[in-house]
């Protein structure tokens, strides 16, 4: 568990925080610039070691993950500096002669714990914010791609010292040893069972913590929706990694009058995108391991299947699939899906759509396909969810402009732009009061104090 070499490691990015070397603008800035050169210049190693655990194509690779972290770097060094200065605020009329200030302070030592299935987006990211907020920072990257995981090492092994940035590989058991530490944050993207573990571990020494999970993300299409557009956006947006996308539609809710003509659609796009046979195409992705593909696979025994539902299990990929006649209580509709699966239930009324969604736990994403303003306005105001998109699938994720996180059982916090620097730093409070002159009725000595407190904090 918890041991020397783990405690010893922990103790060496503290003291080098209370160094007071990573506070300044011109060490933040220095490091985040150094971090985008090694990464530009181990670009081909990032885009081999994807393919290598996951089968990703460079063009899948740059699009969902490279290019993501060059656009996320690039704003936040950009603006950086007008994040870190202070906040002066008003004081009220009982504070006159004081001054008000809120100051962005890094947490100290955090530890973030990246997933498997975008394994260089969800590693970086994460440090980004930590960095730019001040702190040092322990990665532990997943066991389920090594590939990406030794890189990770090699990369920010070659450019930090361990006690400013150190990756720790291992499996479950390194995992549980770092949240056993006495960090100052934890930053988890996960599953939802595991995201439990990890609050009860944090909550254990009090330390504040973010959580990226998961659930079943709806995508709903109503009955104005552009279909051959929508059709071309959902396969993107559920089959891109195989399904294995922590916001990808889990399953589809469609207006009855258009689901026959919306499959069609789907079909048709799942060919133009990944040919005749995706099984043999070289740049569909593969599931991350057996015990996963096992699971899935499981799931077709499930509703019928009306498109795909073949599998190459030597090469653990399952084709884009389609499943009908589903029902709620199927374990396709218990648990997250998270593959290339893609479960079909039709509604008449958008309240049925609705009061469907709201019966489960809230979702981190959701998808609306639809031209009526009154539409998209009551689901937006009446579905709890992470974030999502209106006539889209996963862009939301892309911008930095747009935090993005959880609600519920989907996650707590959100990150991305400003947001990763706000979840990495904590907003100290700061009142400086004047020497100038004294409010007397304020000290329980003054005859007149109530009288003039009652006067001033009247309701």
């Amino acid at each position: 568990m918890y041991n020397d070499t783990m405690a010893a490691l922990i103790q060496k990015q503290k003291d080098f925080y209370r160094s007071g070397v990573t506070r300044p603008y011109e060490y933040r800035l220095r490091q985040l610039k150094k971090l985008k050169e090694a990464l530009v210049a181990y670009e081909k190693q990032i885009i081999e070691a994807l393919r290598k655990d996951l089968n990703k194509s460079e063009f899948e690779a740059y699009s969902t993950e490279i290019g993501m972290v060059y656009e996320e770097l690039s704003f936040t060094i950009k603006h950086l500096r007008s994040w870190m200065v202070p906040k002066k605020v008003k004081t009220a009329l009982t504070h006159f002669g004081s001054k008000g200030r809120i100051i962005p302070e890094p947490y100290g030592t955090t530890l973030i714990i990246a997933p498997w299935n975008y394994p260089y987006q969800l590693a970086i990211s994460p440090l980004i914010g930590a960095l730019a907020a001040g702190n040092t920072a322990v990665m532990k990257p997943s066991e389920l791609t090594p590939a990406m995981s030794s890189l990770l090492a090699e990369i920010l092994g070659g450019i930090f010292e361990a006690e400013y940035v150190a990756v720790v590989e291992g499996g479950p058991e390194v995992s549980q040893a770092l949240l056993a530490a006495p960090v100052d944050y934890i930053f988890f993207t996960g599953s939802v069972n595991v995201g439990k573990i990890v609050m009860q571990a944090a909550a254990k020494q009090l330390i504040p913590l973010t959580l990226e999970l998961g659930g079943k993300s709806p995508c709903i299409v109503h009955s104005d929706a552009p279909l051959k557009l929508t059709a071309q956006r959902i396969v993107f947006g559920k089959f891109t990694n195989a399904g294995q996308t922590c916001i990808a539609p889990d399953y589809l809710l469609v207006h009855h009058s258009v689901k026959k003509e919306l499959v069609a659609y789907i079909k048709e796009a799942i060919q133009e995108f990944y040919g005749k046979d995706p099984l043999v195409n070289p740049s569909y992705g593969r599931i991350v391991s057996e015990k996963h593909f096992q699971r899935l696979t499981s799931f077709l025994q499930n509703g019928s299947i009306v498109s795909g539902g073949h599998t190459a299990p030597d090469h653990l990929t399952i084709e884009p699939t389609l499943l009908d006649q589903v029902t709620w209580d199927m374990p396709v509709m218990q648990e997250e899906i998270f593959g290339p699966i893609l479960p079909i239930i039709e509604y008449d009324r958008i309240q049925d759509a609705v009061d469907m969604i709201n019966d489960r736990p809230k979702p981190l994403a959701l998808y609306l396909f639809t031209r009526e303003p009154e539409i998209e306005e009551m689901v937006v105001e009446s579905v709890p969810y992470g974030g999502g998109c209106i006539n889209d699938t996963l862009m939301h994720i892309a911008t930095p402009y747009l935090p993005f996180g959880g609600v519920g059982e989907s996650g707590m916090g959100a990150y991305h732009g400003q947001g990763s620097f706000d979840t990495f730093s904590h907003y100290k409070s700061v009142l400086k009061q004047t020497n100038l002159f004294d409010f007397k009725f304020r000290y329980p000595s003054s005859k007149n104090g109530l009288k003039y407190l009652r006067k001033l904090l009247k309701p």
